[in-house]
């Protein structure tokens, strides 16, 4: 069904050809020849003077104050129109902002009932930072739907995009739950550890070696001595959050990726008594935090956290690893995040993590690069599909390299799916503390 308004500019656009012809045949009446568009306008003017004026029109807007990046921060909206408006539809736009995805370019159409009408517009936040926006638009149509009546507003609504910490309210209490008493975590607290815990009555699968025969013969029956793993170990996050990491994967930079798991993990280190620090880096380190314990400090990792930002300079491995070690008094596990895409980075990064593992346990953490592996499994259809499924089997394959010359030197890598990365850091976590390796 064609609109009013198109309809109108049709009308108008045929009337130019009649007063031609009517000018030509009947020179005395040219001017009847221009009543046609003359109406047409004169209607249009009608329109636009009649009905509420923009001024009039109230637009409300509403962002919630923090959001987790790749989560929801979806703006509920509020219109009020005059009645006589003529029309049942209106449309709002919002400006948008490079950290916020807005659904159709931050436009929504809202159906009017007696000039009211209200809706929410989906958005997603894609980058941390404190999101802003400062300009609304409304437009609607006049009564005879001839002309569109547009207000526009200045605001000054901000949401603050935070790290995702979903994951530890979801997932973190289930972890617990699933390793009760006689699970694995209990067992790493308790079992093969070199902290002694306690003196038992020895039972059937206990190490032998754990006997206290002195205590064995005062009490007339076997008893074995319990251990614990050591407390208060030293995990430091290392978030490398140069140009590499800030490239989007999936939708969200691979920094935030990486965020994410980190603050899962942080959160069960800390509930098993460990101590964590986070140490941040590009060309140079940004964040040097200091070791803090405790569930209840937990908020202060993610308030650093997010303060990682994005970067587009090429990381310097040598410097970041360098400054890390220099200042840790003690053998540490670190939890390096990376990303490399060239042989050229990846030898600093390998020799500056030998040297760092003459003192420290390494834990190294890279996502799968899904992309390329698509562009290797598709099949090609004509010879620039052959030319990337080559080029991206060429990345795989020095990438794969590097990985396992970090695994010969004595790192732990792990290499995962961004979905999967925080369930494999923890299980590896937990299997080295078990280990006492730590």
């Amino acid at each position: 069904m064609i609109s009013p308004t198109r309809l109108a500019i049709f009308a108008s656009a045929a009337g130019v050809p009649i007063a031609l012809l009517i000018g030509v045949l009947l020179p005395g009446a040219w001017y009847a020849g221009l009543a046609w568009p003359l109406a047409i306008l004169l209607l249009a003017g009608v329109d636009a003077l009649t009905g509420p004026h923009p001024r009039r029109a109230t637009l409300q807007v509403a962002l919630p104050r923090t959001a987790p990046v790749g989560g929801d921060a979806d703006a509920s909206i509020e219109v009020a129109i005059a009645r006589g408006s003529g029309t049942g539809w209106c449309e709002v736009a919002l400006a948008n902002d490079p950290l916020l995805l807005m659904a159709d370019e931050g436009r929504l159409w809202l159906p009017l009932v007696d000039g009211k009408g209200s809706g929410v517009l989906p958005i997603l936040a894609v980058r941390r930072g404190n999101a802003r926006v400062d300009r609304l638009w409304l437009r609607w149509k006049g009564p005879l739907g001839l002309v569109w009546k547009q207000a526009q507003r200045d605001a000054a609504l901000t949401t603050l995009v935070t790290p995702d910490v979903r994951a530890v309210r979801e997932h973190g209490a289930r972890i617990f739950e699933r390793h009760a008493l006689q699970g694995l975590l209990t067992q790493v607290d308790r079992g093969d550890g070199v902290d002694f815990d306690a003196l038992v009555e020895f039972r059937s699968g206990m190490d032998r070696r754990a006997i206290d025969w002195k205590q064995s013969a005062r009490h007339r029956k076997l008893h074995a001595k319990e251990y614990r793993s050591e407390r208060n170990s030293q995990i430091v996050f290392a978030v490398d959050s140069g140009r590499q990491m800030s490239e989007p994967l999936a939708g969200l930079p691979r920094v935030d990726r990486a965020v994410t798991a980190m603050l899962l993990m942080a959160w069960i280190v800390l509930k098993l008594g460990d101590r964590v620090a986070l140490h941040a880096f590009d060309s140079r380190p940004r964040i040097a935090s200091g070791l803090i314990g405790g569930t209840a400090s937990f908020g202060e990792l993610q308030r650093l956290a997010g303060d990682i930002d994005y970067s587009s300079e090429e990381t310097n491995y040598t410097f970041a690893l360098t400054s890390l070690a220099t200042v840790l008094k003690r053998r540490s596990m670190i939890v390096l995040f990376t990303e490399f895409a060239d042989l050229t980075s990846a030898e600093f990064m390998v020799r500056a993590s030998a040297r760092l593992m003459a003192t420290h346990l390494l834990l190294v953490v890279v996502l799968r690069d899904e992309a390329l592996e698509a562009l290797v499994d598709k099949m090609p259809q004509d010879a620039d599909d052959i030319t990337r499924a080559v080029t991206s089997a060429a990345l795989l394959r020095d990438r794969q390299l590097v990985l396992l010359r970090l695994r010969h030197l004595g790192a732990h890598v792990i290499e995962s799916p961004y979905g999967q990365v925080a369930e494999r850091l923890i299980a590896a976590y937990v299997d080295l503390k078990r280990k006492d390796i730590l």
